[in-house]
């Protein structure tokens, strides 16, 4: 007998995955997407996207309609009518087509006899819709971003927290990366307007353009021949402090899933670059992406604290550290960042970043670069880390990014359409 599938209950059982088990939406998604075809991927992925972007408006919905909380082996229809009230609230799915798919889920996931609650919750919200949702807008969930994390924004950018709110909020645009090897971007924007779509070039980053809506990749003209990869531009801009050379030493340093790697060496293909990850599994990706875009790089798997283990006493004429972090920079393309963090996190991370920054500075040649990168928006693991390592670190010189009293440059999410991203550029003396 043929397993019944019901895209519904597959986005509660992820949601539940996700935030009851701490594990990442890039990790259960794919599975999860195996199982049905292309046309119903992108539905599942806007359900599960959009329950866990606007999990507190969903969360207080359920709390307001129901006597008490579904606990134990019925959490999942907990999560089954999030998804229900996310279809009613946020997409264009007729009314009854959501209702009766979700009241269905129930059957799938083994809980039939719930069909009736989960029908009687989902018309009650329809009746008082409007009420409900004027009460949400004064509650302490609208931001739709846990406290500890809404608390640092406050403090960290008095005046701009609520438009980092509203972008972490946003759906994120389509960014791609020209391969100068093959097309000038001007003339891989006339392919794209050849094969009837339209794009953005970005005005500081070189390679940078923004789809007006997204694509599926192989609509791309040239994506399987490596003409172009899908990168944000703010990733992109490590390249505009990182200035790679020909026949120089780089190293990309925290390299999955190769994304920069491989921009570097359309930069300066005959450099020699080492890219090194401390995940094995991730380092598949890097392979892929040099496969696609046909170009080499040496591949290592090391943890980044210990660099000898993996590079011997070899210095580098440059380093990218793309630093592991938080990546609150990143919650509009990844909004399970926000309930897959803790506050404690944030502490950890930095200490690490210490770690990784003082453990490779010895790698760097007399005169080179390093270029400290990382996708959060938090000071502690940006301008106070880079404060902290110039104070104790006597050869370290910031260069052209921040002054020194506030070093390195910070993008908010959502400047310029871009990522939330920081950059320091390093130079020894």
């Amino acid at each position: 007998m043929k397993k019944q599938l019901n895209l519904r209950s597959m986005a509660a059982q992820a949601v539940e995955q996700v935030v009851e088990q701490g594990q990442s939406l890039s990790q259960v998604l794919p599975a999860l997407q195996q199982q049905i075809s292309d046309k119903d991927k992108s539905l599942l992925q806007e359900l599960c996207f959009g329950v866990l972007r606007t999990l507190p408006q969903l969360n207080w919905l359920i709390n307001k309609l129901m006597s008490r909380p579904m606990t134990g082996k019925q959490r999942t229809v907990h999560y089954l009518i999030m998804v229900g009230f996310y279809q009613l609230l946020h997409t264009r799915i007729p009314p009854h087509a959501a209702l009766a798919e979700t009241v269905e889920g129930a059957v799938v996931i083994k809980r039939p006899q719930l069909k009736g609650l989960i029908n009687g919750v989902l018309r009650q919200f329809q009746r008082q819709q409007e009420e409900l949702l004027e009460e949400f807008t004064r509650s302490d969930e609208r931001f739709l971003h846990p406290a500890w994390l809404l608390k640092r924004l406050q403090k960290a950018y008095p005046t701009q927290w609520e438009a980092i709110i509203d972008a972490n909020n946003a759906r994120p645009p389509m960014w791609l990366r020209v391969n100068r090897h093959h097309h000038s971007r001007d003339e891989w924007l006339a392919l794209l307007a050849e094969a009837g779509m339209e794009g953005f070039a970005h005005a500081d980053y070189p390679d940078a353009v923004r789809l007006a809506s997204p694509a599926p990749v192989h609509a791309l003209p040239g994506f399987d021949q490596g003409w172009v990869t899908v990168q944000d531009a703010s990733a992109q801009g490590c390249m505009t402090f990182l200035e790679p050379q020909n026949g120089e030493q780089i190293l990309d340093l925290c390299a999955a899933p190769g994304g920069k790697t491989t921009h570097i060496l359309e930069v300066a293909p005959e450099a020699q670059v080492l890219a090194v990850d401390v995940d094995e599994q991730r380092l598949s990706r890097v392979y892929d992406n040099l496969k696609r875009l046909g170009v080499k790089a040496e591949v290592k798997q090391g943890d980044g604290r210990f660099p000898a283990q993996w590079c011997g006493e070899q210095r580098f004429d440059r380093i990218l550290l793309d630093a592991p972090c938080s990546a609150t920079g990143v919650i509009r393309r990844h909004p399970d960042i926000k309930w897959l963090r803790r506050d404690r996190d944030i502490a950890e991370l930095a200490k690490l970043q210490a770690e990784i920054l003082d453990a490779v500075w010895p790698h760097l040649k007399q005169g080179g670069t390093l270029v400290y990168a990382t996708c959060s928006i938090l000071p502690e693991e940006n301008n106070q880390q880079i404060a902290a390592f110039l104070a104790r670190t006597p050869d370290a010189r910031l260069s052209v990014t921040g002054t020194p009293d506030r070093p390195g440059q910070q993008n908010l999410p959502g400047m310029e359409d871009g990522d939330g991203f920081f950059y320091a550029k390093l130079i020894k003396q």
